[in-house]
């Protein structure tokens, strides 16, 4: 992505969210299915590195800071209205975690943390928003540490759902700017071939949901 396209998209973005980020985890939690299982299963080892790109109202990290009070938390999203709700958030439940406005496919984590890579990174419905999505994977994956893990859970195909439900659920997304990346397992698996790398896929609920994880080798 382009810097120009970028600055339009982190626009578009903040358009988005500018009155939705004060309601959006209300709302959010009816559909977005299958976050709270990946978070719960992020194994992350004591006092290891936890990004999560697309980080939103700061919602998944005060549940990942939960589950592993000694991680060491960090995210980044493109929009800044987003970033000052999960600034506001976060502060109020007394969790620790920088954060950063940068574009998830281009990002560099030395420049915005001070940090080489992370133990686990995760991506929770945000590569359904994001154009460049292939590209913000293998950003993701180049950014892992030897050993690490990148966990994904995001919209699938719906493909054991009633074709009455997935065509008016595609049309409503779309209203969102929101596109479920119907050839998802397929780039992670090229992916992970590159580099080696083990993949588990799962569909979730007759398809609605897909939830992934790639184990980098060591």
């Amino acid at each position: 992505m382009s810097a120009v396209d970028e600055s339009v998209h982190a626009q578009l973005m903040d358009g988005v969210y500018r009155r939705q980020r004060h309601f959006y985890d209300l709302t959010r939690k009816y559909y977005l299915l299958g976050r709270d299982r990946m978070i719960a299963e992020l194994a992350v080892p004591q006092g290891a590195s936890v990004l999560e790109l697309g980080c939103g109202t700061g919602r998944n990290l005060s549940l990942v800071a939960r589950h592993y009070p000694h991680a060491r938390l960090f995210g980044l999203d493109i929009s800044r209205q987003m970033l000052a709700t999960a600034q506001t958030q976060l502060a109020r439940e007394g969790v620790s975690a920088s954060l950063a406005q940068a574009d998830a496919s281009t990002f560099d984590a030395e420049r915005l943390f001070g940090e080489t890579g992370f133990e686990r990174i995760f991506i929770s419905y945000s590569l359904s928003m994001i154009p460049p999505w292939r590209e913000t994977i293998a950003a993701a994956l180049a950014t892992l540490r030897p050993g690490g893990s990148l966990h994904i859970v995001d919209f699938g195909r719906q493909e054991h759902l009633p074709c009455w439900f997935r065509t008016g659920l595609r049309q409503w997304l779309a209203a969102f700017h929101v596109a479920p990346r119907d050839s998802m397992r397929e780039v992670l698996e090229s992916e992970c071939e590159k580099l080696g790398a083990s993949l588990r896929f799962d569909s979730l609920f007759r398809g609605y949901a897909i939830k992934a994880v790639i184990q980098k080798p060591v």
